[in-house]
């Protein structure tokens, strides 16, 4: 017979026990070195990339004459909101949406831009 299985055959509920928290403790100790390893390469990772190029020329558009002050936002707004090939009315149905969905009020979100996916 196998050796392997005559000595499992024999083994009582206390080895059986110890061999099994052992192996629990053998996996559990390797996920906790594997998180390390992991957190670890986020932080180097997150060290070794490059910051955004602050000196990078202005678009032309911004370049031109200054259009027309407009009105200061109205109280409680977080700006303006980048449109790329979404109309006004859709964004502003999206905006609802999310603010809905996360239980906050519209005023204490902010959006940087929408952009519809193709």
């Amino acid at each position: 017979m196998n050796t392997i299985a005559l000595t499992a055959s024999r083994m009582g509920i206390g080895d059986a026990g110890i061999a099994a928290v052992l192996g629990y403790a053998v996996v559990f100790f390797g996920l906790v070195l594997l998180m390390c390893v992991v957190i670890i390469m986020g932080k180097v990772m997150a060290g070794t990339r490059k910051p955004a190029k602050a000196d990078t020329p202005a678009p032309a558009a911004a370049s031109a004459a200054p259009a027309a002050p407009s009105a200061p936002p109205a109280p409680g707004s977080a700006g303006e909101v980048k449109l790329f090939d979404v109309p006004d009315k859709e964004a502003a149905i999206i905006m609802a949406i999310v603010a809905d969905k996360m239980g906050k009020p519209l005023n204490e979100l902010r959006f940087k831009s929408i952009k519809e996916v193709k």
